[in-house]
């Protein structure tokens, strides 16, 4: 059912080129484009009966040609099988599903860039092993989502070129006798070309696997993201705070307030993997060309568009009805000697120290800190000059958590002047 609109679409102008190609009559090609779009008609007015024992919508369609028009909707299907019809139905519905999903995407991208430009001198740890590592603004770390789901758009993206080559006309899986053309309906149907191989066009799933793997890399790193606003919105983190638009309660504790919907969204993409894994799994021992095998791929698509389209618009939801808890970012970057990699970079660029002595000697000020239960902004100089003699009240600085956050200054760093340019940039590609 989802497919009728494609259906007929792919019909009317199969019979347009039949008729230009003098392959049926201008009265046939008349009739039946008129009981095409009063069938169209019937479907979006849900007066459309359909019938099980046709087996499919192609079927449906036609025997109900049949009864608007008679025995001249047998010439619909002239040159052409079921096997072409649905794999065209099916790959203009997969190119405009494709660009809805990069559509969506972009409101997410938008999104998560106003909460970065708002959080630029946000400072919160970052962490490697999920242990404080070293110092990071805020919006540098949600603009590290930007740049997967801009690769997801990508991915989609780059998946159009197979869904524009055109399979109509291949027929069954050896092409026809009959005089078509295939670019015609190729222009006609929004493709850029017509398919090489007849046999290979009927047998051909690479395209619906194109897709779900696309949501399925885009529906992982929705639940990384899920799975990192679960962990700080935690007690144990308390770096965000979610909105009672967002959270539900317990059936038994009054108190509480769950990330249901976060939990939902890290949970989903098991079932597109599920669905990917399923599909491999139906093509991997099959021969050329088609199979009934083959008709499970259309539910495993439909389902994983739904599901994944369902995603997007839940995290956006999620990403405008929550807050950064920027009191406790800052305390939490102040634990674990988050500085230390600037002390020894100091070491290095001012002391004439290669990297692994300037590691050692930042190693032993770290332990001495930590047997005086003191932070590392929290020594003076004469204590730092215990172990490292030739240090002058200049290093101070370095344990400066805003310094060590706009050092970062490489391409593609945490500084703010660097996170300020790249959201600008994404904005422009918007």
């Amino acid at each position: 059912k989802n497919l009728y609109e494609q259906d007929i679409e792919g019909s009317i102008v199969h019979v347009e080129m039949l008729f230009r190609q003098k392959i049926i009559s201008f009265k046939v090609k008349n009739k039946i484009i008129y009981g095409l779009n009063k069938i169209e008609n019937e479907i979006k007015k849900k007066k459309f009966i359909y019938n099980h024992k046709y087996e499919d919508i192609h079927m449906n369609i036609e025997k109900r040609l049949f009864e608007i028009i008679g025995d001249d909707a047998g010439y619909v299907h002239t040159a052409r099988s079921r096997n072409d019809q649905v794999i065209t139905d099916f790959k203009i519905w997969m190119r405009v599903a494709t660009n809805d999903i990069n559509k969506k995407l972009d409101v997410l991208i938008k999104t998560i860039l106003k909460i970065a430009q708002k959080n630029v001198q946000t400072i919160m740890p970052g962490f490697t092993h999920l242990k404080n590592a070293q110092a990071v603004s805020f919006a540098h770390y949600m603009m590290a989502y930007v740049e997967m789901f801009n690769r997801d758009k990508s991915r989609f993206n780059n998946n159009l070129e197979n869904l524009y080559e055109n399979p109509l006309g291949v027929a069954a899986l050896t092409g026809t006798s009959f005089n078509i053309d295939r670019n015609f309906t190729t222009k006609k149907l929004g493709f850029k070309k017509p398919t090489n191989n007849s046999i290979d066009t009927v047998a051909d799933r690479d395209f619906v696997l194109d897709f779900l793997f696309s949501a399925s890399v885009c529906s992982l790193h929705i639940s990384r993201i899920a799975e990192e606003l679960i962990i700080w919105n935690s007690e144990g983190f308390g770096l965000i705070n979610l909105s009672d638009k967002i959270v539900t309660g317990s059936s038994i504790m009054p108190q509480k307030k769950n990330p249901d919907l976060l939990e939902y969204l890290r949970g989903k993409s098991g079932n597109s993997f599920g669905n990917l894994f399923s599909m491999l799994t139906i093509l991997k021992g099959l021969p050329l060309s088609y199979f009934k095998d083959l008709q499970d791929d259309k539910e495993l698509v439909f389902k994983t568009n739904e599901t994944l389209n369902n995603c997007i618009s839940i995290l956006n939801e999620v990403l405008n009805n929550f807050s950064p808890n920027k009191k406790k970012m800052l305390e939490l970057a102040e634990k674990g000697y988050i500085t230390a990699t600037d002390l020894a970079d100091y070491l290095v660029k001012n002391h004439n120290m290669s990297f692994r002595r300037a590691y050692q000697v930042t190693a032993s000020i770290v332990n001495f800190a930590e047997k005086k239960k003191k932070k590392l902004n929290q020594l003076d100089l004469n204590e730092l000059k215990k172990i490292e003699p030739m240090l002058t009240s200049d290093v101070l600085k370095v344990f400066d958590l805003k310094y060590s956050v706009n050092s970062k200054k490489s391409f593609g760093g945490t500084s703010f002047e660097n996170i300020k340019k790249m959201i600008t940039k994404h904005k422009k590609l918007k």
